[in-house]
């Protein structure tokens, strides 16, 4: 691409660990950054002025279920996913393929696309390539990601070739029906995914193909499945190292803090989870000394905040006694609460990682941090 969108700042050291600007149509976003997860066009519980006021700048949105629901032509209509949503900021969108392929029962796959069947109602749909850039530039989506196949923990190394190549060639699809976007006016950007599975040379292979497409940004499909942590690491080392240095690298599906820090070590710029805010829904809070149960009985005369060294709005005025309570009482203001810490727990800790890199002490904190971390986390 002859203007790129992202410049690396500073890189530690000790490691690929570095700090960087991704340039987007609705600003600015400092990297490494973490994408609160609006499947539907929203962050649930949480609304976008309180997103803005913890510093995201970039959250994501789900293109297959704004697809099936309300679907692509009242999104442009409204203004797309900015106008329809009140987010001002950036969007991500996913392609859609994830959730269609675990839906293994309900699609099919061709070279042309994927058949399937709509979770909601049984109806039948068809997403090819050229379609899922259409319908992410009708979102009007900033970042827009090529369809892709996310092969399963456990695959065929025969069946994760052929998905591998599938993913190559809808990432030259979708470049080509991206770019006559771009020519009429579109400003969003197309990143393309690099699978393959837990193959060393299909990593290879696939990383090579996806980069020579010389797409804005690359991102790294096909972890954190369910496979075991080393085979994480393992293949997260692999893949990111074969990634271009110019572009944004992407590392789709993760939010916990301990593959957060791996990721980043990997010179990974951005990732996304709904874990923070499901989780926080579900009544586990993240703390500076791991993560707790809100809902155990030990909490009932807790009445200390979540966790004394957070500075968000929800430990300075409730105490855990209180989110105990509204939890065990099935309030809504218990999510909305919940999600609120949580979220502020990982805009904190992207900061405080992006200011360790920049002082080139990025494994003294992870170390520091995990130590603390993991400690509590197993005595909770």
């Amino acid at each position: 691409m002859a203007n790129s969108i992202f410049i690396e700042k500073h890189r530690d050291p000790s490691c690929r660990a570095r700090t960087g600007t991704l340039f987007l149509p609705h600003g600015e976003v400092e990297t490494p950054a973490f994408m609160p997860v609006g499947t539907n066009a929203t962050v649930k519980a949480v609304e976008p002025a309180d997103l803005d006021a913890m510093g995201f700048n970039i959250i994501l949105a789900n293109t297959y279920h704004l697809f099936l629901r309300p679907g692509p032509d009242i999104i442009a209509k409204a203004g797309g996913l900015h106008g329809f949503s009140g987010w001002k900021k950036n969007f991500l969108t996913d392609s859609g393929g994830f959730q269609v392929f675990s839906l293994s029962q309900f699609r099919k796959i061709l070279q042309e696309g994927v058949h399937f069947k709509s979770h909601i109602d049984g109806s039948s749909h068809v997403l090819t390539p050229e379609k899922v850039v259409d319908v992410q530039v009708a979102f009007n989506s900033d970042i827009q990601m090529a369809l892709d196949i996310c092969a399963p923990w456990g695959e065929t190394e025969k069946k994760a070739f052929r998905a591998a190549m599938l993913t190559y060639d809808w990432a030259k699809r979708a470049k080509s029906q991206w770019i006559m976007h771009r020519e009429n006016g579109y400003q969003g950007n197309l990143f393309g995914i690099v699978q393959g599975n837990f193959y060393e040379e299909l990593r290879k292979l696939s990383a090579e193909q996806i980069s020579e497409l010389d797409l804005p940004g690359i991102a790294i499909g096909g972890l954190s499945i369910g496979e075991p942590k080393e085979a994480y690491i393992e293949y997260l080392e692999l893949t990111s190292a074969l990634l271009p240095l110019d572009k944004p690298h992407y590392l789709m599906g993760i939010g916990t803090p301990d593959y957060i820090i791996e990721a980043v070590r990997n010179g990974i710029d951005i990732f996304d989870c709904v874990y923070p805010t499901r989780t926080a829904r579900n009544g586990l809070l993240f703390t500076s000394k791991g993560q707790i149960t809100i809902k155990k009985a030990i909490f009932k005369e807790d009445f200390s905040p979540i966790d004394p060294e957070c500075s968000c709005h929800v430990c300075k005025a409730y105490s855990r006694a209180y989110l105990h309570h509204l939890f065990r009482n099935n309030e809504i203001l218990y999510s909305m609460l919940a999600s609120q810490h949580n979220l502020h727990f990982m805009a904190d800790f992207v900061g405080k990682i992006r200011k360790a890199i920049e002082q080139d002490r990025f494994e003294a904190f992870a170390r520091a941090f995990m130590s603390g971390y993991s400690e509590a986390a197993a005595a909770e």
